[in-house]
């Protein structure tokens, strides 16, 4: 596998970013007014076929998102990009994002309202059924998407948000309800999340680009690192919670930011447990194997970046370890829940710590110490039978999201649960975060309420079968361009013509520069790591 190459100063050098992004907005913007009038029968069939067009090269998108990024195991990536294309509108066919709501006892109609245009700013972890999620969620709600793609993605991302942009066109959807950026760069990024056309930013990521979207001005959802706990008491069943962990830790190598971190167990269930773990693919590493993985995937303290999404066996070689050809985990165990160990963080590969406590409320409170380092808000697991327990857990981790008796990678994601199935897990006021749901439809849609005089005296109207939009008939025109760009600059589904449009308002002075380099700062923390440098 190879890992595309990132120069940081082609990210920081970029004269045409601001005209790019403005000319991606203001054909964003053309389209969502479009958009906006369309009934809910046309909005369905366009996201039927977005989804379908998805759904047909999940596998090459999978394929594709390996090589370029050197992360993660294809098979398990065509999972994801199925279950969040037509996964995902299968989940919701029931519901209506479209039409106005009449509540005749309450005297108050809801009128549906589309964000606008959403900023989707998309991970190279799990890079394509992020993009299917987002594109998905915007068109369902009539709200049209810009994709920012993460670097060492982008050519993948490009190609899969441009297939569901051209079939939703084709199905009747305004030129440019999808655009994608092909060539991120920093001028580029901070020119579309602090453009007021843009009406909401939905940051997933590392730290520093959440960061840099909510300090964008513009109306952000992002969310926070994971650092799954994942309990284990005597009255579970022992085996299928080994085969479960073992499963989901090494699903699409660890990349899902739900997957466990760390796996606390009783005393009383270490034994079974361990054994049972052995024969699902896990290997235990030795006292002195233990510090050789742990000082190789945190040198300095930080985890190196080299290992994510690489499979165990690799990553055991990389050590100069030998393991069992059938190894899918490496268990890695410590003796406390410490800043200093760095066992104890998030660790984005099928390396899992391991922590024997004498009891489960013991275990209660290593759980609490794990998520102190990172990960409130995030998500924790619990194997176990036992309803006081799991219910004390649930009430004392401070997480927003429990996988009971499940992996937790695809349990906390909604995939094998009935949590809403997401790409985007809002870690709510624990994390630092504005949505602590699953993220979902209902995030990219307001209602104007229509609220009548509560006096039985004064009469509600009738409102029945009236719908204020209907989609135009016939194929929709393309997006306009000047004549004088068509033939160097054609509006394609990548961000169309190259026009440049003021933005309506600007920040000025010494402020707009504070803003800028404080974005600039955040971003680049987390690219110059990908650099290497």
């Amino acid at each position: 596998m190879t890992e595309t190459p990132i120069s940081v100063s082609e990210l920081l050098t970029d004269p045409a970013g601001v005209p790019r992004a403005r000319a991606m907005l203001q054909r964003a913007e053309w389209a969502g007014r479009a958009f906006a009038r369309y009934d809910k029968p046309a909005v369905d069939a366009i996201v039927r076929a977005a989804a379908a067009a998805g759904a047909a090269r999940a596998r090459e998108f999978a394929e594709r998102a390996v090589r370029e990024t050197g992360f993660g195991v294809a098979e398990h990536k065509v999972l994801k990009n199925v279950a969040c294309s037509t996964g995902v509108v299968e989940h919701y066919a029931g519901h209506d994002y479209v039409t106005p709501r009449v509540d005749a006892a309450a005297k108050v109609v809801e009128v549906p309202r589309p964000a606008g245009v959403v900023l989707a700013l998309t991970p190279s972890t799990n890079p394509v059924a992020t993009v299917f999620f987002k594109c998905l969620l915007a068109l369902m709600t009539r709200s049209v998407v810009v994709v920012s793609p993460h670097p060492m993605a982008k050519e993948v991302c490009a190609d899969a948000a441009r297939a569901l942009g051209e079939a939703a066109v084709r199905a009747g959807a305004p030129d440019g309800v999808i655009q994608v950026v092909d060539e991120p760069s920093v001028p580029l990024i901070d020119a579309l999340m602090t453009d007021e056309r843009t009406s909401v930013i939905v940051a997933t990521g590392g730290v520093p680009v959440v960061r840099a979207a909510y300090s964008s001005g513009t109306p952000a959802i992002g969310v926070g690192p994971g650092n799954v706990p994942v309990l284990v008491d005597a009255t579970a069943d022992l085996a299928r919670a080994a085969r479960r962990i073992v499963d989901s830790k090494s699903f699409d190598n660890s990349v899902l930011c739900t997957n466990e971190s760390v796996l606390i167990v009783t005393e009383q269930a270490a034994t079974a447990l361990l054994r049972h773990l052995k024969q699902a693919g896990a290997y235990l590493l030795a006292p002195d194997e233990r510090d050789r993985v742990a000082a190789m995937l945190f040198p300095g303290g930080r985890f190196d970046i080299r290992f994510v999404g690489k499979d165990a066996s690799w990553i055991a070689a990389e050590a100069g370890l030998r393991v069992p050809n059938r190894t899918r985990v490496l268990l890695a165990p410590f003796d406390l829940v410490v800043p200093e160990e760095p066992l104890a963080h998030e660790k984005l590969c099928p390396v899992l710590g391991l922590v024997r406590v004498p009891t489960a409320r013991r275990g209660i409170d290593a759980a609490r110490a794990v998520l102190r380092l990172a990960g409130r808000g995030h998500s924790a697991a619990i194997h176990s039978t036992d309803p006081q327990v799991i219910m004390e857990y649930g009430a004392a981790v401070e997480v927003l999201r429990v996988a009971v008796n499940v992996g937790s990678s695809l349990g906390s994601a909604g995939l094998e649960t009935n949590l809403a199935p997401t790409m985007t897990i809002g870690t709510g006021f624990f994390g630092r975060s504005s949505v602590g749901e699953n993220l979902h439809p209902s995030h990219l849609v307001q209602w104007t309420r229509l609220a009548y005089n509560r006096d039985p005296a004064e009469p509600f109207g009738d409102f029945t079968g009236l719908v204020p939009w209907q989609a135009p008939a016939g194929p929709q025109p393309p997006y306009p361009v000047a004549s004088n760009q068509r033939a160097d600059h054609p509006a394609g589904a990548n961000g169309g013509g190259q026009a440049y449009s003021p933005a309506r308002s600007e920040l000025n002075g010494s402020d707009a520069s504070a803003l800028r380099e404080q974005i600039r700062r955040l971003i680049l923390e987390e690219l110059s790591q990908l650099a290497g440098g």
